[in-house]
């Protein structure tokens, strides 16, 4: 077998492979024991004809066709295993000469994955962002606490802001309501600006057992636009008022809270709390400055096939978490005034391009320094995903796919840390 390689970029190949007698002689012999298995020939069960008598009884041609495939199919794998060429789909293969039983000469194409040339990734100029705690983010985790321990009580006064209410609502548009416009038993806090505005200014001064309309307009710049600047009209019952009675900010309240004495103990774990927090949040930050330097100092060519699986990917993704918000990719495409078309071929190709650019710097810098994980770290993130997603996530944990996935993203959590630790001396 003779293969020449020829780059038509840096991101696909083609491959010429020419045969000799003796290679298409030997797929002849592998296409005779397959066809072999369909030949009836007398003194023998079908499938257990010998190569040798199915040779006087099989078709001519359908040995050929069948050679001609069995020799294209192993001089493909075994050129681009001998040239260590990674194919990333199925090479396209075009025939230029075939004399049976003496030469076969055909091309083969196919995208592959590119050489990756590193920049200098011990010397990238990210920093981390400086963690700082106000007194003020402290306050609002207290005041989101008394929320919880407040109590509830019932009033027959009018609702006024800070109230909790529950009501019935109907919400029509020309007369028909319309999607997500209905509830029964809905708790709401006054003041919270759950709803559009007017809404809840609208139930302020009602009392308990009221039915009434309340002729509304939703914002012109509102996500569903078949309700963008209509006007409609919610009719409201208000069935419960009940007055929330925050606790006070005292050593009592901190003793509920928690194992603490005093408010100031109370507030000093808050604030350890919310300083991991934000300290984890910087760190990952920083991580993906330096992915992004990485990036920017390297030479990553960019397989199309690549950028293609990940815009599909973040499609479905997208998908998937807007229908968790109550929408669909429709609905989203409106509120941005974009066609489908336009969103994949701006936000989406650009974030598709990044991600694939950062799974082979990763990738490469992971084979550089010889980054790997043992078998130990894998089935402790194996346990990780376990525990924190359980049955919900209707994943077999024990497939050999998910396990090579979870490794995979092992390796490169790893190569990250790695790469924020060569860069933090």
């Amino acid at each position: 077998m003779k293969t020449t390689v020829k780059h038509l970029s840096d991101t696909k190949v083609e491959l010429t492979i020419t045969l000799g007698e003796k290679e298409l002689k030997d797929a002849e012999q592998v296409a005779l024991i397959k066809l072999a298995k369909k030949i009836k020939a007398p003194g023998f069960r079908q499938g257990k004809v010998p190569a040798s008598v199915a040779a006087k009884h099989v078709d001519p041609n359908a040995l050929g066709q069948q050679t001609l495939d069995d020799a294209l199919s192993k001089a493909v794998s075994e050129a681009f295993t001998a040239e260590k060429i990674q194919a990333l789909e199925r090479p396209q293969v075009d025939v230029k000469k075939f004399v049976p039983g003496s030469e076969l000469e055909f091309t083969a194409e196919t995208q592959i994955l590119p050489a990756i040339k590193l920049g200098d990734y011990k010397k990238l100029t990210a920093k981390k962002e400086k963690v700082t705690v106000t007194a003020k983010d402290v306050d609002e985790i207290i005041e989101r606490m008394r929320a919880g321990f407040a109590t509830r009580n019932d009033v027959t006064r009018a609702a006024k802001d800070g109230d909790e209410v529950v009501i019935d609502f109907v919400g029509k548009k020309d007369g028909v309501a319309f999607d997500g416009g209905t509830a029964n038993d809905y708790k709401l806090t006054l003041g919270s600006n759950q709803f559009i505005p007017g809404f809840e200014e609208g139930v302020v001064g009602r009392k308990s057992g009221e039915t009434f309309d309340l002729d509304l307009e939703f914002p012109a710049d509102y996500h569903a636009k078949d309700l963008a600047g209509a006007k409609v009209t919610f009719t409201t019952t208000l069935k419960e008022v009940k007055e929330v009675e925050l606790p006070k900010v005292d050593d009592e309240f901190a003793a509920k809270a928690g194992p603490f004495k005093t408010v100031a103990e109370l507030k000093a774990d808050i604030k350890r709390e919310i300083t991991g927090q934000k300290d984890r949040e910087a760190e990952d930050k920083l991580k993906d400055k330096l992915v992004d330097q990485l990036i920017e100092v390297s030479t990553v060519p960019v397989p199309a096939i690549l950028v293609e699986d990940q815009s599909q990917s973040i499609q479905q993704d997208m998908s998937q978490n807007l229908m968790y918000q109550g929408m669909n990719l429709d609905m989203y495409l409106e509120s941005k005034s974009l066609t489908k078309d336009e969103w994949i071929a701006g936000e989406v190709k650009d974030a598709a391009e990044k991600r694939v650019k950062a799974g082979l710097v990763l990738a490469e810098l992971s084979k550089v320094e010889k980054v790997t994980a043992t078998d130990e770290e894998l089935a402790e993130k194996i346990t990780q995903y376990q525990t924190q997603y359980g049955n919900k996530s209707g994943q077999d944990f024990t497939s050999p796919e998910l396990q090579r996935d979870i490794a995979n993203r092992l390796l490169t959590d790893k190569t990250i840390d790695l790469l924020l630790e060569l860069n933090s001396k």
